[in-house]
């Protein structure tokens, strides 16, 4: 049942059905929780509290009992379904509960799960909710993010994991307390396989570091999101994350194909699921996954509601090191002796500094010197430049923190970010 009212819509959602809907662009809506309980992605909702959400947001508010909803704002679409996965998600959520629970008992390792399926099927939204489930109940799961093209964890470009020790905020998500980020540099993995897996191995051994020293976690479990890329290599690719994190149970989004393809190829002891997606996913199209790498950045320098106030300095040449990771593939027989072509992609490349540089999104290394193994350090922070100048040899930079860098090892990204206020 909807009544429209003066910009304003309410919404009578009955049990177990969800409102869905999407933020018209250049425009915002207020979301209110009028009466009952409701939740979104897993994060309950406080009655009465205004929830505001930005242009290109989509939105699915789900009930266990009922409740009523108000909207204020422009929607592209707005409307009610009962047709909804989100009961078979938390039955889901229940399986890694009772396997937590025997982890504690047994004095054993926490469930692994992988989510996987091409692009457009939940599989974040999926991660989201069970890492807000398991939240809820006390737990400390990890979520690992290894999807390069959109980031859940960090900028798009990286991969990396935290530890969720409190639901997700509705407006700005999960506050991340101490993340481990990881520099890849392209949006997608087919760019630079040999890097990816090795990327991929070095999150798995920190994971395993983490789960050893922090008992609560190791209990809690992990909760892998992967990217949309699941034929030929991008196959592979996931049957290396699989066997990388020694996962148990993976959670296949809404593709038979590659639900069959993993029961044949998994070990028996690995617990394969078909999953549906929910009728409310949204196809995205090339420009929408752009615009939303570009936001994912902005919110980086400056936060969700433009809170951050990043900084702007000059940083001379002769202070720093930049690099990007993969030299061009030459045929074996053009190598020296002993040297593969997948050596070439794992490869630190100098840059000359110059105006080419501009724009590109940079990972600021832990390492310290070349001389320590920079492509698996982990990532401090991301800087971009903004102008350059000849005659002092220097640039300007965007960052996050005042001068100086604290560092001076820069890994170059795909990722271009114009600072247009």
């Amino acid at each position: 049942m909807t009544e429209k009212e003066e910009g304003c819509e309410e919404f009578q959602l009955e049990k177990e059905s969800e409102l869905r809907f999407e933020v018209e662009s250049k425009s915002i809506v207020a979301l209110e929780l009028m009466s009952g309980k409701a939740e979104i992605f897993g994060c309950e909702l406080a009655s009465g509290r205004k929830y505001i959400f930005k242009a290109g947001s989509k939105v699915a508010v789900f009930t266990w009992h009922s409740c009523q909803i108000k909207l204020s704002g422009k929607t592209e679409v707005a409307y009610t379904s009962q047709d909804t996965p989100n009961v078979v998600y938390l039955n889901m959520h229940v399986a890694l509960e009772q396997m937590r629970q025997k982890s504690e008992k047994d004095h054993t390792r926490g469930p692994r799960i992988m989510v996987c399926g091409p692009t457009d099927v939940g599989k974040s939204t999926l991660c989201t909710m069970l890492l807000n489930y398991g939240v809820r109940l006390g737990r400390a799961p990890m979520l690992v993010d290894l999807d390069v093209g959109q980031g859940q964890v960090s900028i798009p470009c990286s991969m990396g994991a935290f530890t969720i020790e409190r639901p997700s905020d509705v407006e700005e998500g999960f506050a991340q307390s101490a993340p481990v980020v990881f520099h890849f540099g392209h949006t997608s993995p087919s760019k630079n396989l040999t890097l990816y897996n090795l990327m991929v191995s070095r999150v798995a051994d920190v994971i395993n570091m983490k789960c050893d020293t922090f008992k609560k976690v190791n209990h809690s479990g992990v909760i892998i999101n992967t990217g949309g890329w699941v034929k030929g290599a991008g196959y592979e690719t996931l049957k290396h994350t699989a066997g990388s994190f020694e996962v148990d149970i993976i959670a296949v989004l809404d593709q038979e194909r590659l639900y069959n393809e993993m029961k044949r190829d998994m070990p028996d002891f690995v617990q394969i699921i078909l999953l549906p997606k929910s009728g409310g996913v949204v196809e995205r199209s090339n420009h929408q996954r752009t615009e939303a790498r570009e936001s994912t950045v902005r919110n980086y320098f400056y936060g969700p509601k433009n809170t951050l106030f990043p900084h702007t300095f000059e940083v001379k040449c002769a202070d720093i090191k930049i690099y990007k990771i993969g030299a061009p593939s030459l045929p074996d027989s053009c190598l020296p002796l002993g040297m593969k072509s997948q050596d070439n992609r794992t490869k630190l490349v100098p840059l000359m500094p110059g105006t080419g540089l501009l724009h590109h999104v940079y990972s600021l290394s832990s390492a310290e010197s070349t001389e320590d193994n920079v492509i698996e350090a982990s990532v401090i922070g991301f800087v971009v430049f903004t102008e350059y100048n000849p005659d002092k040899n220097s640039f300007t930079v965007l960052s996050p923190a005042s001068h100086p860098l604290p560092r001076n090892i820069l890994l170059q990204t795909d990722m271009q970010f114009m600072d247009i206020q």
